[in-house]
């Protein structure tokens, strides 16, 4: 019987009290930037809303116009922003886990060599086509599965994330799979509330400017309004422009400064699958819902269509035809996803060049 002394846990109890102590504020500090900001689109909601339409304005078509055209967008702001915030990141399943015999194995061995072997194993009947640099399988030794395609692990979230595209503070979350659409239309719908602001504020900010307006307690707030609605316009344009073309190419942040390794090396371009098809796994196949804050994104998450990378026309012809596809004439480059976009585990995993693995996909585009 393990008998542990009193002072012993009392000794324990102490050392965990100032670390769950750290953890705890430092989850309250990471919520600062989100409080920031909104404080931010309180005070611009007040100073547009009571000074500008109710105290400046005077023709009460113009006002109500403007309220009207404000709040629209004010509105998708606010719920995009804060369904960034709430989603959830997304995890690996349970299939990526290692089963517990192979566990066993794995945490008993340690030679790296004969627990990649065991890692091979597993992934076999995963739906993994990507490696690390070395070559080898991607682990994680803290959440203890094998990475899924595109996930990565986050330091903050201590999770793997599916999809991870980047921690951002501002929205303390993780942005991936289950909120990227959410982030983009998030900041884009922030650009067009900057730019609404800017664009009816403009007139009686060179009012005040120039003094064609008496002086009045609205005159601070509409000038700084101006001001801050121009200052976020421009960095929040820059921000969004990357990711309108990280989601026109199909990367994330995190492949754009790291090209994803496959089994035949490298390639930035490996998840591209043309412009229409790289937009659509974003925001989904029905532009209806394109706009708005739901989740119709392609896919679970975990595989996703490659291309053909680093083969030559024969191998890839020999790998459609194994596959019971064949290409157009004189075509052999990207698969192109239907509306299933999940690797069929049993069928596209096919040897080449001594055990290399590479998946295939190929349907004519609509």
């Amino acid at each position: 019987m393990d008998v542990t002394s009193p002072s012993a846990n009392i000794l324990h109890g102490l050392k965990m009290a100032p670390s769950h102590a750290l953890r705890c504020c430092k989850r309250a500090l990471n919520w600062v930037p989100v409080l920031f900001i909104n404080l931010v689109v309180g005070w611009s909601y007040y100073a547009y809303v009571v000074e500008l339409c109710v105290y400046t304005i005077p023709n009460n078509a113009e006002r109500i116009s403007y309220l009207v055209i404000f709040h629209i967008f004010l509105t998708m702001f606010i719920w995009s922003y804060w369904k960034t915030i709430w989603s959830k990141p997304a995890g690996p399943s349970k299939v990526f886990c290692l089963p517990r015999a192979e566990k066993e194995l794995y945490e008993r061995e340690e030679r790296a060599d004969t627990q990649q072997e065991i890692l091979k194993k597993v992934a076999k009947n995963l739906p993994v086509y990507t490696r690390t640099a070395g070559g080898a399988i991607r682990y994680c030794h803290s959440c203890q599965v094998i990475k899924p395609d595109r996930c990565h692990h986050c330091s903050t979230c201590e999770m793997c994330v599916l999809k991870m595209d980047h921690h951002c503070p501002w929205v303390n979350n993780c942005v991936g799979f289950s909120n990227y659409k959410y982030f983009v239309l998030f900041l884009a719908y922030a650009s067009l509330y900057c730019v609404v602001i800017c664009a009816t504020v403009v007139q009686y900010f060179i009012k005040f400017w120039t003094k064609q307006l008496p002086e009045t307690h609205a005159k601070f707030h509409i000038l700084f309004l101006f001001f801050v609605a121009a200052l976020f316009f421009i960095s929040i344009l820059s921000l969004l422009s990357y990711h309108l073309w990280l989601v026109g190419k199909n990367r994330t942040t995190i492949e754009a400064f790291r090209a994803p390794v496959f089994a035949n090396g490298p390639d930035k371009n490996g998840f591209s699958l043309g412009f229409s098809r790289n937009v659509a796994e974003v925001f989904g196949e029905q532009a209806k819902y394109w706009m708005f804050p739901v989740f119709s994104s392609l896919g679970d998450g975990h595989s996703f269509v490659t291309r053909l990378v680093h083969i030559d026309p024969e191998q890839a012809n020999s790998i459609l035809q194994q596959n019971g596809k064949s290409p157009a004439d004189g075509e052999t480059n990207p698969c192109v996803p239907g509306n299933n976009i999940q690797h069929t585990v049993d069928e596209s995993k096919e040897k080449i060049d001594g055990g290399q693995i590479v998946s295939v996909t190929m349907e004519s585009e609509p």
